[in-house]
């Protein structure tokens, strides 16, 4: 159980975070100079140096959006000109993938970015600069809602597995049609038909809210829910990165926080969202999250109950029996923030910082010169086994990943 710290404040992160982002910098310039895009996009370190496998390119955002966020965090003007330059060289092709259900890891974090700081006017105003990042935006909103399974109650998002598939952390790329609804799009099908982004959003947050939660007999979060797509019924859930269809997968439950939160942030109110995001963050406190906010990555690993009474202490990332997540302790956080600010909860928002506090120190933060990656500790697939396990050790430890 995460055992928040309800005397931390934002003000008492700033050296960590000063030191965060000055990491940060070096580790973005240090894949920039070292990584070949030719193997693809990379996804997850191994001995400290980034690699590519797995289904899509669904973290080429994260790279680009990486130096956006630097530039944003600190003013220096070489992220901003790598950000522009890495979207208009590697970021099109995913503005019009109709394969995928990542626009918005992929388009939010690039041209979103862009978009959202010359709102600000962190960048100067250039009206066909402004209405490329439009463009892009309003493409990419349209292109993720066309992926589509009506079911008997509303409809959702299918995943890159096929349109029985509804997977939890396709919330996240919701973001893509909210924005593309602000800037005045819609999809257009046959015959023209005209087709609500907002109406598409609304229904696959709300599919997600009562199909990806299972509330009874017990409390878990799918990251796959699993329908009949001639007749629209629910049929069971599933797990691809996770240990069982019937257990938690930290990340999706991850996922899920910080989605349902960022909708909520979106539409105001929606009492089924505000229910289900309460749900996920109050899972995460009580039963997902170590003593310092950091999960292990499914709360029924199999050899989980060897660690002890686990949820009293720390997480320890270099235990043998099961790996720690810290990218699901990243996303939480965030989710956390959000949805405490959004409240006005005190309980979630102390919990963001607890966690944030514990990854931006050691063991978690990175600061080996060599290692390309930010974050220490994080897992990608561990049932496919495809995280790297250094000799000696039976679990996988040391390594990051790009989101």
């Amino acid at each position: 159980m995460l055992q928040i710290n309800y005397q931390l404040r934002p003000v008492d992160l700033l050296p960590r975070l000063q030191r965060f982002w000055e990491l940060s910098g070096r580790k973005i310039r240090l894949i920039a100079k070292q990584y070949d895009h030719s193997r693809g996009t990379p996804v997850f370190t191994v001995q400290g140096r980034y690699t590519t496998r797995g289904w899509t390119e669904w973290t080429q955002g994260f790279e680009v959006g990486s130096a956006l966020l630097q530039f944003d965090a600190t003013g220096e003007t070489s992220f901003l000109k790598l950000g522009r330059q890495q979207t208009v060289a590697l970021m099109p092709p995913h503005v019009t993938h109709f394969g995928v259900h990542d626009h918005g890891f992929n388009n939010v974090s690039t041209y979103g970015h862009l978009w959202r700081l010359m709102n600000e006017r962190r960048i100067p105003e250039n009206e066909w600069e402004r209405r490329y990042y439009e463009l892009a935006l309003k493409c990419s909103g349209a292109v993720q809602a066309r992926r589509w399974t009506t079911i008997r109650d509303g409809g959702y998002i299918y995943s890159f597995n096929g349109p029985h598939s509804l997977f939890v952390d396709t919330i996240r790329s919701l973001r893509a049609l909210a924005i593309a609804h602000q800037l005045g799009h819609r999809l257009l099908g046959e015959n023209d038909e005209t087709i609500s982004l907002l109406d598409r959003l609304v229904a696959h947050a709300k599919a997600t809210a009562t199909y990806s939660i299972r509330r009874q007999p017990t409390f878990s979060v799918a990251h796959e829910a699993i329908f009949n797509v001639p007749d629209g019924r629910y049929r069971c859930p599933n797990s691809q990165q996770g240990y069982s269809p019937f257990t938690t997968w930290t990340r999706g439950l991850a996922w899920a926080m910080c989605g349902f939160a960022e909708q909520l942030e979106f539409l105001g109110r929606c009492d089924l969202i505000e229910q289900a995001c309460r749900e996920v963050c109050d899972f995460y406190i009580e039963h997902a999250a170590a003593a310092d906010g950091v999960p292990y990555w499914d709360t029924g690993a199999p050899d989980l109950h060897r660690l002890g009474d686990w949820g009293a202490r720390p997480a320890d990332p270099f235990n043998n029996f099961e790996p720690v997540d810290s990218s699901a302790a990243a996303i939480a956080a965030q989710g956390l923030l959000r949805f405490g600010r959004h409240t006005k909860t005190k309980t979630y928002w102390q919990a963001g910082l607890t966690a944030l506090h514990t990854l931006l120190d050691e063991p978690y933060v990175s600061t080996a010169a060599k290692h390309q990656g930010l974050l220490l500790h994080s897992v990608y697939h561990w049932p496919n086994r495809w995280d790297y396990v250094p000799p000696g050790a039976r679990t996988p430890r040391g390594e990051s990943s790009l989101w």
